[in-house]
């Protein structure tokens, strides 16, 4: 029995490796890649493995690892940054979600008791896999982004009600109205405490823990919080993902949570991959094949429902339509923590047979159909933006006075400073964003403001593209972006565009959809980091602004690694550091030196730098002998290579402050 257990596992693994990289080069999420294994490997596929007891068994630790991590990332200060998308958008995309699938399972003739639970197991989505593609393509930033990150941490935070609803709803008939609220009263008694533990006594804990400094303790106090949590909670009735979660949020308020994250995170890699398996392998493939039609059904009603429900509410966000969309078409796939409550679901009884194995079948299938709708979005936007579907937004000024103007095409950080600097400087200028949080805000202060995206021709229209004499595109959407370039030249051919971009695949589009000028981001502090290290070497300023202007002038060459760039300035760059340098040095009142001569210094001698001349009294003294004697604030006109320069700047008192 051991040794079978240990081959299923190892085909397990094997399986998954296997899988997985196939899924990466495909460029698919890893989460997909374990449902398909799960799926391949279970008796509804090749029957590779059949006992399921320890694999579901483990998989069981996996949710709570999720769980606990998940608690650990929890954080006031963060949802603090997104909490109007957490509580207005999250809270009424669970809400609405749930109403909406429960009033159409009861027109079905499910139960009441049913139909809440199929609502909660449709409003969730799925957190690893969307946040997976979003840092794929480097959009987090974006306000998509942004609302999906609301969204996806409240439908995490609304699992853990969730959990403790669903077996007081398989309960309901047969628990009285007192024995509700005793469990009521008895889980917020649970979380009032655990809260109360996590600000007095925790922290102590874990400092004293740390103290000992033997690492295997530390991890394993870890553990046992999250698994003692699990079994506390379970044994008052309630679910062991809940009290994982519990002592995920107990350690959070400890500074040491990051290393707990980092400790436990390959165990919680691992648990959870096989979570995904398990339920992949639950999933019967001749029933689902036999149900086909019905699953299809329902991926089509949930892609249908989560759409409408979502766009809807990034609308009522204030949110224009491109933005609506695009978040309405990540969102609209079955989440990963469904698969929890669906386990709990059947062992109380709410879900079983041809309907759980509906519920699986269509929860991949959205899965698998959520990298396409992201990729599939921008372009559809585009194209509806283009027939004309989509009516721009339009609010803040009046364009008729703007002329010879600049556009500034978001106000974030970098939108802001242009901003302070054209007002000071009396250049008048327009702001354009999307954000109406940004908006808002933006307007109370006195901007020139209009809301709305800048890659619609109605809106740069609106803020006067035709007579505009520059356009600066510092916006996070990567595709918003290349199409405001798009427009915009060919809206007005003789207007400037600068872009900022942090992509250096972008750079070379950009320039061909119009763009006079593109900043990347990541370059510009590597052309920062040179500019430090070329001042230490002590090239003169000039030499350095050069090789700035070369490099961006031959648009990031040398960075992106083109060899005819990198040749040129690589030469450039070695003969300047063969030659000598001229430094000056001021002397203080307090420098060792003041008072003495020349010949006393020996600065030539000690270090090998010349004394070409001294400046007193803005009246130079070329060629000094050894007997001139120098006073406080004279200038030393000095002479030498980089390393002699060095050593006579140590000598002179500048690092070590004595002779």
């Amino acid at each position: 029995m051991t040794l079978l257990l240990l081959l299923e596992l190892v085909t397990i693994l094997a399986a998954s490796i296997l899988v997985i990289v196939v899924f990466h080069r495909l460029k698919i999420p890893a989460v997909v890649g374990f449902l398909i294994t799960g799926i391949l490997l279970g008796p509804g596929g090749l029957g590779l493995v059949h006992d399921l007891r320890v694999i579901n068994a483990v998989a069981e630790i996996g949710v709570m690892m999720l769980l606990f991590i998940i608690g650990i990332e929890f954080s006031l200060e963060r949802l603090q940054r997104i909490q109007r998308y957490f509580w207005f958008g999250g809270g009424l995309q669970v809400l609405l979600t749930i109403s909406v699938v429960t009033l159409i399972s009861r027109l079905l003739g499910a139960k009441v008791e049913e139909a809440i639970v199929y609502g909660f197991l449709v409003a969730l989505s799925s957190t690893a896999v969307v946040l997976k593609l979003l840092s794929d393509k480097k959009q987090l930033d974006t306000p998509h982004g942004q609302i999906y990150l609301g969204i996806l941490i409240f439908q995490d935070m609304a699992l853990v009600p969730m959990l403790a609803i669903i077996p007081l709803l398989a309960n309901i008939k047969s628990v009285s109205i007192l024995a509700l609220g005793s469990r009521f009263f008895l889980s917020l008694l649970a979380v009032a405490v655990v809260f109360f533990l996590a600000r007095k006594i925790m922290p102590t804990i874990i400092s004293l823990i740390v103290r000992t400094r033997i690492k295997e303790i530390f991890l394993f106090s870890a553990l046992l919080a999250c698994l003692g949590m699990a079994y506390l909670t379970a044994s008052l009735g309630l679910s062991l993902a809940l009290g994982a979660f519990l002592a995920g949020i107990i350690i959070s308020e400890s500074s040491y949570s990051l290393q707990v994250v980092s400790d436990v995170l390959p165990f919680k890699d691992v648990f959870s991959s096989l979570f995904f398996v398990s339920i992949g392998m639950l999933l019967d493939t001749r029933i689902a094949w036999h149900l086909r039609w019905q699953v299809l059904a329902v991926v089509a009603g949930i892609i249908l429902l989560k759409l409408v429900v979502v766009f809807l509410i990034v609308r009522l966000l204030r949110f224009n339509s491109r933005v609506s969309i695009l978040t309405a078409l990540g969102l609209a796939q079955i989440g990963e923590f469904s698969f929890v409550l669906a386990r709990v679901c059947q062992e109380n009884e709410f879900i079983s047979g041809q309907v759980f194995q509906i519920f699986v079948a269509s929860s991949v299938l959205t899965i698998l159909a959520t990298p396409l709708l992201m990729e599939a979005g921008p372009r559809l936007v585009e194209k509806i933006q283009e027939r004309g579907v989509l009516s721009a937004e339009i609010a803040g000024i009046e364009s008729e006075g703007l002329r010879e103007h600049v556009i500034i095409a978001g106000f974030g950080l970098n939108g802001r400073d242009l901003a302070r600097v054209l007002r000071e400087t009396g250049i008048s200028y327009v702001i354009v964003d999307i954000n109406p949080e940004t908006f808002r805000a933006a307007c109370q202060s006195g901007e020139t403001m209009i809301f709305g995206d800048a890659s619609s021709r109605v809106i740069l229209q609106e803020a006067a593209i035709a007579r505009a004499r520059a356009l600066v595109v510092a916006i996070s959407d990567p595709a918003a972006a290349r199409r405001a370039v798009n427009l915009a030249r060919r809206l007005n051919p003789e207007v400037f565009i600068i872009v900022r971009t942090r992509f250096v695949s972008e750079i070379e589009e950009l320039y061909v959809l119009g763009a006079n000028d593109v900043i990347p981001e990541e370059f510009e502090t590597s052309i920062e980091i040179f500019v430090r290290v070329l001042e230490k070497y002590h090239l003169p300023r000039n030499i350095i602004n050069t090789q700035v202007q070369v490099i961006r002038s031959e648009r990031y060459g040398i960075l992106r690694g083109a060899r005819s760039s990198s040749r040129r300035l690589t030469e450039k760059i070695y003969d300047y550091l063969e030659a000598g340098v001229v430094e000056t040095f001021l002397v203080p009142e307090d420098s060792w030196i003041n008072g003495k001569t020349l010949g006393e210094i020996d600065l030539r001698g000690k270090t090998g730098v010349t004394v070409i001349a001294v400046v007193r009294n803005e009246k130079t003294h070329s060629g000094p002998g050894a007997d001139f004697r120098l006073g406080a604030r004279d200038i030393l006109v000095l002479v030498g290579d980089h390393q002699a320069m060095d050593r006579a700047f140590v000598h002179l008192g500048v690092e070590s402050g004595a002779g």
